[in-house]
């Protein structure tokens, strides 16, 4: 360690080290980037994410976000050496109030949201997975929320699980720790698209050029309804979808299309943050 540094210089250094962002005409790549540990969710990486989730959510530029990993795995959710070092219920009541709000943050993302799988996605490394609005996931890709092979149920990656596969499905998978392949993932709705383990970085790329040919607004409306309108009972949903379309209608982006629709021409959306 060089002296001259300080112990916060080193942490703000780790931090970036284990999280990798890369800006690409208007989308956002976050790379879990602890390979040795098979990307797990500890503290400092936690906090690197939510803070780039948090510059995200704030930047109208931004118009597409994946998120991917190194290594041989995805993510093997929490870090459970870190865990077993802190035996407090307080310091477990609070690290899971973390994690949940990461969650939450990436649903709440006014962009969508790409996850980008490949090897193991287990625990909370699977509850991302299930809180992206994508997921796009390598052949060899494999998911389980074992938890309660080691005698831990897995609670919080239960609530987004549940989100995306029957319930009967998502409760076998919590109380066996059993593990699905791609294919099965696929077919029980926790993965949008499968891809051949050597197509999968243009799979995810054609789908986020797919997104980017879109207009930014329709697609911000569009995200700021979808998550919500499905807590609601149908009348509520109907009501609240109708509004935001009616705004939605009112944007430029709106009378643009339909025009060039109608004249048989491209659309010249709007730039985000021009308005």
């Amino acid at each position: 360690m060089n002296h001259s540094q300080s112990s916060d210089d080193v942490l703000l250094k780790t931090d970036v080290d284990i999280l990798l962002r890369e800006d690409v005409n208007g989308s956002v790549y976050l790379t879990l980037n602890r390979p040795d540990k098979f990307n797990t969710l500890s503290e400092s990486m936690m906090d690197a994410l939510q803070q780039e989730l948090d510059a995200i959510a704030a930047d109208p530029a931004v118009r597409c976000v994946v998120i991917g990993a190194t290594g041989r795995g995805f993510c093997a959710g929490h870090d459970l050496q870190e865990m077993r070092a802190n035996p407090d219920q307080s310091y477990y009541q609070a690290l899971f109030r973390r994690c949940s709000r990461l969650m939450q943050s990436v649903v709440a993302l006014p962009v969508p949201v790409i996850a980008k799988v490949q090897g193991m996605a287990t625990a909370a490394g699977c509850q991302l997975v299930a809180s992206c609005d994508l997921a796009i996931a390598a052949q060899s890709a494999s998911f389980a929320v074992s938890g309660i092979n080691v005698g831990l149920f897995c609670s919080t990656p239960a609530v987004a699980l549940s989100r995306n596969i029957s319930a009967k499905r998502a409760f076998d998978m919590l109380v066996s720790g059993s593990f699905i392949d791609a294919d099965t993932a696929l077919e029980w709705g926790l993965l949008s698209a499968v891809a051949p383990d050597s197509e999968l970085d243009r799979v995810v790329a054609d789908k986020v050029e797919q997104i980017l040919s879109k207009s930014p607004a329709a697609v911000r409306f569009g995200k700021s309804m979808f998550h919500p309108q499905r807590q609601m009972v149908l009348a509520d949903a109907y009501d609240f979808a109708g509004k935001v379309m009616a705004e939605n209608m009112m944007n430029p982006d709106a009378g643009e299309g339909i025009d060039a629709f109608l004249g048989k021409r491209k659309p010249a959306w709007a730039q985000p943050g021009s308005e």
